[in-house]
C-alpha cells in the first residue's frame, strides 16, 4: 500500500458498527490498537503502528497512525480534546483550552493561543467537532459509511477504501487543469467523499435518546480573516512572532535539524528562525542553478557567512564530502517583545508551549552548508514512476519534480535531520496578488491608482484594458462561469483585477473532458461563494490554500524517506497576522515583501533583507521536456487517461517527440503528468470495485 497509508487519522461514531469499521482501516494493526481509558490524560496508547482514543463507552473514536505528527489528548469527565499537529501540546495547556469551554465557539477562542498548525479533534457534550487548519494545510474529509454512518478522516483515500467508493470522472478531469478555483478545489476525486472547506468544520452529533438514527454531519464556519487596519510596524511585529512560534512548534528541542536555503528571501528568514531555536546541529542545503545568471547561489552563500561559516562544501553525488561547520556565531535574537501578539484582540501564545528561548540562552549550532551541483540535480520529469511511492490527496502538478525533491530531502536525512524547513508558502502569503488593488481601489482610488502605475510599468499592462479591469464590478458566480475557455489568453499583458486568473483548456483535453469541466464550472457558478467579500482577499486566500493542498506532496514524499518535512509558513497565525496588516503596506511595487522583510529585521542580517530579485526554473522544466522525452512517450502508451476518455493520447505523444513546440511553450504539461501517474497509483493502491466511470 502506498503513502497515504503512513500517517493518517479517522474519527469514528460511537456505535457497534463504528468499532467494526476501525477493523476494516488499511494498514497492518491499523485497528489493534488499545484504546486509552475514557478519562486518561495525555497521549493515547499505542500498540501495532495504530493509537486509539475511545469514546467514554470505550468504543473507538480515534484511530491515528501518527507515523510523522504527535497526538496531544486530554479528557475531562465525557469532554475531551485531541490535537494531532507537529509537537506534543503539554497536558496544562490542554486543560487551560478544554476547561472552561462549553461550546465549540469558546473551544476556538482558547485555540488561537496556539500555532494554527493542528488538526482539532474535541467532544464537546457528546458531539464530535473536528477541523483543520484556515490555510488549508491540514483538511478535512468525510463519507456515510453503510453501516456505521458517517466516519471523518484527514486523507480522502481511506475513506474511499472504507466505503468502497470509485474515482468520480469529473473530479479527475477538473485535476488536468493547471489549478482549481474555490469551491472546485474542494471536489475530491472518489464519489462520496466530501471535503470540508478550509475555514469550516464538521459537527458530528450523537444520536437522539431513545432511537438508533443519527443526523448527517453539519458544517460551520469557524475562522473569519481579519480585518487589515494595522500599520506596517505592529503588523510586522506579529508576523515575526508568529513566524517564531510556528518554527519553534516543528523544531523546538530538537538537537539536529535541516533547512533549505535556496537563498530566497523566504528559505533565509526561516534558516535564521530555525537558528534561534538552538539546536546542536542546523544543516543548510542549497540546490545550484544549471542558469549561469542565477543569484540564488550567491545570495544562499552570503546567508551562511553572515550565520558566521566562512565556506560550503559541495556534497558530491554520493554524499560523501563533509561541510565545512561553524561553531562560534551567536544566534540572532528576537527583541519583538511578547505582548505584540496579545494586541488588536488576538491572544498571546500559551506561556508554557515552546516558549521563546531567553536572549543568550543557547549556544550557537554547528552550522553545517551542503550546496548541492546543478549536474545532480534531475531535470522536471525524471522518475516518473518513483510517484507510485505516494498516494496523494489528488493529482498534485508539483509531482513531475519529485526527482528533484526527493534528491534535496535524501540529502538532507544523510545529514542526520530529524526535522526538514521549506520556505512553502512564502510567496503565497507575502508576495500579494495584484487584485487586492481592486479592493484597495474603493477605499483610497488615489493610493491604489499610483501602485497600479508602478506595477503596470513593471508587468506591460496597456492602459485602457487596466482601466476596464479596474472598473468591473462582476460577482464572483459570473467570474467562475466563464474562469476556464478554449481560447488562448494573452496571460502576460492581461491586467489581473478579478476574481482570479482565467485559463485556457489544453489542447490534448478531448471533447469528453472539455464538456465535463465546462459543466462543472457551470454547476459550481450556480451557487458558488467567494471566500471573502473582497477580490484581493479572496484571491490572497485562495493562492494560500493552493499552494498548502499542493504541499502535502512533499511532505508525503518526507514520509517515504524518513524525513519529517514542514512549511511553518502555512500556519493559520502567520496568514492572520499578515492579513490584519493595511493593504498599501503589506503589498507595494516598489518594495519587495515589504511584510516579511520588516518582521525578519533583527533576526536575518539587514543586508540579505535587501535582495528584491527571485530566481526561477522554467529553463529545467522545458530541458526537462527533451531529457525524458523517452519517459514521457511511455507514459502516453498505454495511458490510463486516454482509456477513460479524458486526453488524447496521439497528440501527447507526438508532443513527446517535439519538446520545444510552440504548443508546450503555451501549454504546461505537468497537470496532464500528475494526473496519469496519480490516477496508475490510485488503480494500483488496493482491489478496487468495478469503477461507474
Amino acid at each position: 500500500m502506498p503513502g497515504q497509508l503512513r500517517d493518517y487519522f479517522v474519527v469514528l461514531p460511537d456505535s457497534a458498527a463504528g468499532a467494526a469499521a476501525a477493523g476494516q482501516l488499511p494498514g497492518p494493526g491499523a485497528a489493534a490498537g488499545r484504546c486509552a481509558a475514557p478519562g486518561a490524560t495525555g497521549p493515547a496508547r499505542e500498540m501495532g503502528g495504530a493509537l486509539t482514543v475511545a469514546h467514554p463507552s470505550g468504543r473507538p473514536w480515534i484511530v491515528a497512525r501518527p507515523l510523522v505528527r504527535k497526538v496531544s489528548h486530554l479528557a475531562r469527565g465525557e469532554d475531551a480534546l485531541v490535537l494531532i499537529g507537529p509537537d506534543r501540546v503539554p497536558d496544562a495547556v490542554l486543560a487551560g483550552i478544554l476547561e472552561g469551554a462549553r461550546d465549540r465557539t469558546g473551544l476556538e477562542h482558547r485555540l488561537a493561543r496556539l500555532p494554527g498548525l493542528y488538526h482539532v479533534v474535541a467532544r464537546l457534550s457528546g458531539r464530535s467537532w473536528i477541523r483543520g487548519t484556515a490555510t488549508g494545510l491540514r483538511r478535512i474529509y468525510h463519507a456515510r459509511h453503510p453501516a456505521a454512518g458517517t466516519i471523518a478522516s484527514d486523507r480522502p483515500a481511506v475513506l474511499a477504501r472504507l466505503i468502497d467508493a470509485p474515482l468520480d470522472e469529473s473530479a479527475l478531469a477538473l485535476r488536468l487543469l493547471d489549478f482549481l478555483p474555490h469551491p472546485l478545489s474542494r471536489r475530491p476525486v472518489w464519489r462520496g467523499v466530501h471535503e470540508t472547506g478550509a475555514g469550516y468544520g464538521l459537527a458530528l452529533p450523537v444520536a437522539a435518546p431513545g432511537t438508533a438514527a443519527v443526523p448527517g454531519p453539519t458544517e460551520h464556519r469557524w475562522w473569519e480573516p481579519p480585518p487589515g487596519e494595522l500599520p506596517l510596524a505592529e503588523g510586522a511585529r506579529k508576523v515575526g512572532d508568529a513566524v517564531a512560534a510556528s518554527v519553534r512548534a516543528h523544531v523546538g528541542g530538537l538537537d539536529r535539524i535541516s533547512c533549505e536555503l535556496s537563498g530566497g528571501l523566504d528559505s533565509t528568514a526561516l534558516a535564521f528562525a530555525a537558528r534561534d531555536t538552538g539546536p546542536a546541529s542546523l544543516s543548510l542545503l542549497t540546490v545550484a542553478a544549471r542558469d549561469r545568471y542565477s543569484e540564488d547561489e550567491t545570495w544562499a552563500r552570503r546567508a551562511v557567512e553572515a550565520a558566521g561559516g566562512t565556506a560550503a562544501t559541495t556534497t558530491r553525488t554520493d554524499g560523501a564530502a563533509p561541510a565545512v561547520r561553524n561553531h562560534g556565531a551567536a544566534p540572532a535574537v528576537r527583541n519583538h517583545g511578547a505582548a505584540s501578539a496579545a494586541r488588536n484582540g488576538h491572544p498571546a501564545p500559551a506561556p508554557d508551549h515552546r516558549a521563546a528561548p531567553a536572549r543568550g540562552r543557547h549556544p550557537a549550532p554547528a552550522l553545517d552548508h551542503h550546496v548541492i551541483p546543478a549536474a545532480d540535480a534531475p531535470y522536471f520529469y525524471a522518475d516518473l514512476a518513483s510517484t507510485a511511492a505516494e498516494l496523494n490527496d489528488e493529482p498534485l502538478p508539483v509531482a513531475p519534480g519529485r526527482a528533484r525533491a526527493e534528491l534535496l530531502l535524501g540529502r538532507a536525512r544523510a545529514t542526520g535531520s530529524r526535522y526538514h524547513l521549506t520556505g512553502y508558502g512564502g510567496d503565497e502569503i507575502f508576495l500579494g496578488l495584484p487584485h487586492a488593488y481592486q479592493d484597495l481601489f474603493h477605499g483610497n482610488p488615489f493610493t491604489a491608482w499610483s501602485h497600479l502605475g508602478g506595477l503596470r510599468h513593471q508587468l506591460g499592462w496597456p492602459l485602457l484594458p487596466t482601466v476596464k479591469a479596474l472598473l468591473d464590478r462582476s460577482a464572483f458566480p459570473r467570474w467562475l462561469a466563464g474562469a476556464v475557455t478554449a481560447a488562448p489568453q494573452p496571460v502576460a499583458r492581461t491586467p489581473l483585477l478579478s476574481w482570479g486568473v482565467r485559463q485556457s483548456l489544453h489542447p490534448w483535453l478531448t471533447g469528453h473532458a472539455t464538456a465535463l469541466i465546462a459543466e462543472e464550472f457551470r454547476a459550481a457558478a450556480e451557487h458558488a461563494e467567494p471566500i471573502d467579500p473582497w477580490r484581493g482577499r479572496h484571491a490572497d486566500i485562495d493562492g494560500v490554500r493552493m499552494g498548502a493542498r499542493h504541499f502535502q506532496a512533499m511532505e508525503d514524499i518526507g514520509m517515504t524517506i524518513g524525513l519529517p518535512v514542514a512549511a511553518p509558513f502555512y500556519d493559520d497565525r502567520i496568514l492572520e497576522a499578515t492579513l490584519a496588516v493595511r493593504l498599501p503596506e503589506r503589498i507595494s511595487p516598489w518594495r519587495y515583501k515589504p511584510l516579511l522583510v520588516e518582521a525578519m529585521r533583527g533576526v536575518v542580517p539587514d543586508a540579505l533583507l535587501a535582495r528584491t530579485t527571485k530566481d526561477h526554473m522554467a529553463s529545467d522544466e522545458h530541458q526537462g521536456l527533451r531529457e525524458h522525452a523517452p519517459e514521457l512517450a511511455e507514459l502516453w502508451t498505454g495511458s490510463r487517461l486516454a482509456e477513460h476518455g479524458l486526453v488524447d493520447a496521439r497528440q501527447l505523444l507526438r508532443l513527446a517527440a517535439e519538446p520545444f513546440s510552440p504548443v508546450l511553450a503555451e501549454h504546461s504539461i505537468s497537470s496532464t503528468v500528475a494526473g496519469e501517474t496519480w490516477l496508475r497509483t490510485a488503480e494500483n493502491a488496493w482491489p478496487a470495485p468495478q469503477s461507474t466511470l
